[in-house]
């Protein structure tokens, strides 16, 4: 299909195709993932693909080397969204991506702005408060999904975008370095609270 920023800028411009996307609406969604059962403590999937940008409100590209570091309290190194915050780490599983590619849109890892493309792990069911062992980094779940001010590319192409239902935020509680292959592994489930001052946007 493309590059889904330019074929976007035409879209746009089609205004029936934009009013069946706003009548769609975020509580019906389209794109549903089948992530298997509940995660539990124990549970282990892999990194996939890891993932930057220098600027946010883009897609993030893989990193070629396929490694990142994450730094304590603080996020991917060299990521636009790195900062003091509790958004500091994305996370969306290639199951989630799958769905995307099935409903017709060209997207791969990184398409949906996440740091960290997982494969094998129940991701978008995790509670708040979980700790994840993320290659040799720590990372506790602080957010499910998000709100979209805003509609994205992927929204007006496909009437729907997935990230914002099952993408997952956390925040770096030990630092370490994460690579393509590491295992991601539940090492507590959590229980709704999270350990970190929450905040709108990086300080």
């Amino acid at each position: 299909m493309g590059d889904i920023e330019s074929t976007c800028s035409k879209i746009k411009e089609n205004e029936t195709a934009k009013k069946l996307a706003e009548d769609l609406g975020i509580d019906n969604p389209l794109m549903v993932s089948d992530q298997g059962p509940a995660p539990k403590a124990g549970d282990v999937g892999v990194v996939k693909s890891v993932n930057t940008s220098p600027k946010k409100g883009q897609r993030k590209t893989p990193v070629e080397a396929g490694v990142i570091k994450l730094a304590g309290d603080f996020g991917v190194e060299d990521d636009a969204h790195a900062g003091d915050w509790h958004r500091q780490v994305s996370f969306l599983a290639e199951e989630s991506i799958q769905v995307a590619r099935d409903h017709g849109l060209d997207v791969g890892d990184g398409a949906f702005a996440e740091n960290i493309t997982t494969q094998g792990i129940n991701v978008k069911g995790m509670p708040l408060g979980t700790l994840l062992q993320v290659g040799t980094a720590k990372v506790e779940v602080s957010q499910i999904g998000k709100v979209c001010h805003t509609r994205c590319a992927i929204y007006y192409l496909a009437g729907d975008c997935i990230f914002p239902r099952e993408g997952i935020f956390g925040w770096v509680v030990e630092p370490g370095e994460v690579r393509v292959g590491d295992e991601v592994r539940v090492l507590e489930l959590g229980a709704g609270e999270v350990h970190r001052a929450l905040s709108d946007k990086p300080l």
